[in-house]
């Protein structure tokens, strides 16, 4: 087993030399690359040959892949230091190079979806492979492009605009420091320092931790709540009113390659559910030692249970490749080239992005894994998540740059299955004690990942449309406590002061109604793990194939090929019931 020493990724495989003058070399050869491609406009042509179109394809992959490198190299180097000036400025100027390169290559993509009558389209579909798919999807979101000079305006504004809102959003919040009183000592600490805070043991360290977060953007609410709006009409003017998308959300589903159906038809499966999870929050209150927990308490300890090991980050590695292993040695394999490619960056730093993600600029390079590890066993779940995304990616990396990436809702099922998989391992070699802690734990992580998010995802449907309507950020507040109130019912008791808890989610600025996948990927990873448990081994190379289809194929076709079918609530009720069982079965521990 390695040791992972540094702490902090290796991002040579993405640029070697990280000087001006080596972006100044990249971004001209891209330039000049684009510059050619835009002569092979006076070739398009609805009849146009299979070898001759496949050959466009190829350039617009090659561009895509140049672009996304240097791309990925600047995203990421923000990433690790978001205070860096030096990254900020890369960052930006690469931004608007690919905006120039996307406004660029725009007329091959409008050609495509509006010059192309249908029987030419048919043919160049069915001869282009592995990206039939790819020009499919591309044709299904044809009604809502606009003409070329609309989307260049848009393209060349969203980099000032929409995307600068964003950048400020993470500028001012991960400046944010906290000042907490704990066991009575003060202490400043970031965001994910805090976060760990909320599982503390001692009721008033977590409230005070809850306050320190809930405050500080309470105070910064004027700036961060107009942002919010602004995104929110961002999205309804360019999405609705231009594009004539029916509803904010098919914005993202549209986006997704997921039906509108289906994720009506999972949001209210979750929405009935939520009675599943206020048992389980009753039944909790007695495992911490109070007659109601608090909003404060939601994340609290079992009082039965003893002190929370902490895993160096080799333990967590090894703990991850283990369990990836006694499942398949293939998907371990996988996952060990993030580790042995020092793709990892797990260290403390301030200014550091926070949260985690896994990041895949090019198919063919080893993905790149960010997170904040403290040691606790909650970041070893989360070093599984993430890893599970890097797998993902790993098993369709022989797929186009323009298909590798599987569509939001199953892009969480690997790093969801990769935690199920984790639980299996360790709660084998544990006591019933120990157990009923780690249930416990998981419960709260399915509260956390599927009940949670989907009651974001409404909480986002409800603000979205009064937002059209004009209100304040008190009245965003308001909705979101209203949401808390259907969640939970009378089974915890909520104070005002998470009235505010929607504008410290990320997810919320970044990308608009992206929370549901959560929801999607757990209750599908609960079945494929349950399919698993029934089927045993034979099961593995179905699981793989799923991986591998990278976005190749229509989430509801894929699954529907390995016997799922998403667009019925029973589907999703089976996840339901699963967690059902183990609340129950926790009961009894």
């Amino acid at each position: 087993m390695n040791k992972y020493e540094k702490g902090k990724w290796d991002l040579d495989d993405l640029v070697k030399n990280p000087t001006r003058q080596s972006f100044d070399k990249k971004i001209n050869e891209i330039q000049k690359q684009s510059d050619k491609f835009v002569k092979i406009r006076s070739q398009l042509k609805p009849d146009i040959s299979s070898k001759k179109f496949l050959a466009i394809l190829h350039e617009i992959e090659d561009i895509t892949e140049k672009a996304s490198k240097i791309g990925g190299y600047a995203g990421l180097k923000f990433s690790e230091n978001t205070q860096s000036d030096e990254a900020t400025t890369l960052l930006n100027r690469i931004s608007q190079f690919g905006s120039v390169i996307q406004n660029k290559m725009l007329f091959f993509d409008l050609w495509w979806k509006k010059q192309v009558d249908e029987k030419n389209a048919k043919r160049l579909i069915k001869e282009s492979g592995d990206l039939s798919d790819y020009l499919r999807y591309k044709r299904l979101v044809a009604k809502y492009a606009l003409s070329e000079p609309e989307e260049k305006i848009i393209n060349t504004l969203d980099v000032t605009g929409i995307s600068a809102l964003v950048k400020i959003y993470d500028k001012i919040t991960n400046a944010f420091s906290y000042t907490v009183n704990v066991n009575g000592k003060k202490k400043t600490l970031g965001r994910e320092e805090l976060t760990t805070l909320v599982r503390n043991k001692n009721p008033r360290t977590r409230e005070a931790a809850y306050k320190a977060l809930l405050t500080k953007y309470q105070e910064n609410k004027g700036v961060i709540g107009q942002i919010y709006q602004n995104i929110a009409l961002n999205w309804k003017n360019e999405g609705m009113d231009m594009r004539k998308f029916p509803s904010p959300i098919s914005i993202q589903n549209i986006s997704n390659d997921v039906d509108d159906k289906t994720i009506d038809v999972m949001l209210q499966v979750c929405k009935k559910n939520a009675t599943v999870f206020q048992k389980y929050f009753k039944q909790k209150a007695k495992r911490v030692g109070v007659k109601k927990l608090r909003r404060y308490d939601l994340y609290a300890p079992s009082k039965k249970s003893g002190a929370e090991r902490n895993y160096t980050f080799d333990q967590g590695a090894k703990l991850v490749l283990d369990s990836l292993n006694r499942f398949s040695p293939k998907i371990a394999e996988f996952a060990s080239r993030v580790f042995n490619e020092n793709h990892i960056d797990y260290s403390l730093r301030h200014g550091k992005r926070d949260g985690a993600f896994c990041s895949t600029p090019l198919p063919y390079i080893t993905p790149f894994v960010l997170i904040n590890y403290t040691g606790k066993s909650r970041d070893v779940f989360t070093l599984a998540h993430e890893i599970g995304h890097a797998v993902h990616s790993i098993a369709a990396s022989d797929k186009s740059i323009l298909v590798s990436d599987a569509p939001l809702p199953l892009a969480e099922t690997a790093s969801t299955y990769s935690e199920l998989l984790l639980y299996d391992n360790i709660s084998n070699q544990i006591s019933d004690n120990e157990k009923a802690t780690m249930l416990s734990d998981k419960i709260d992580d399915f509260y956390a990942t599927i009940g949670r998010q989907s009651f974001f995802t409404l909480f986002e449907m409800e603000a979205h449309k009064q937002i059209a309507n004009s209100i304040t950020v008190e009245d965003i507040s308001n909705i979101y406590r209203k949401n808390l109130k259907d969640q939970f019912g009378n089974s915890i008791q909520i104070s005002d002061d998470f009235g505010i808890e929607w504008s410290c989610i990320p997810h919320f600025y970044h990308s608009p109604f992206y929370c549901y996948s959560y929801s999607f990927g757990n209750l599908l990873a609960v079945s494929l793990f349950q399919t698993y448990k029934n089927e045993g081994e034979s099961f593995v190379s179905d699981y793989i194939d799923i991986l591998s289809a990278g976005g190749s194929q229509k989430p509801e076709i894929l699954l529907k090929e390995h016997g799922l079918d998403i667009t019925k609530s029973k589907f999703w009720q089976d996840g339901f019931d699963y967690i059902n069982e183990q609340v129950n079965t926790l009961s009894k521990l």
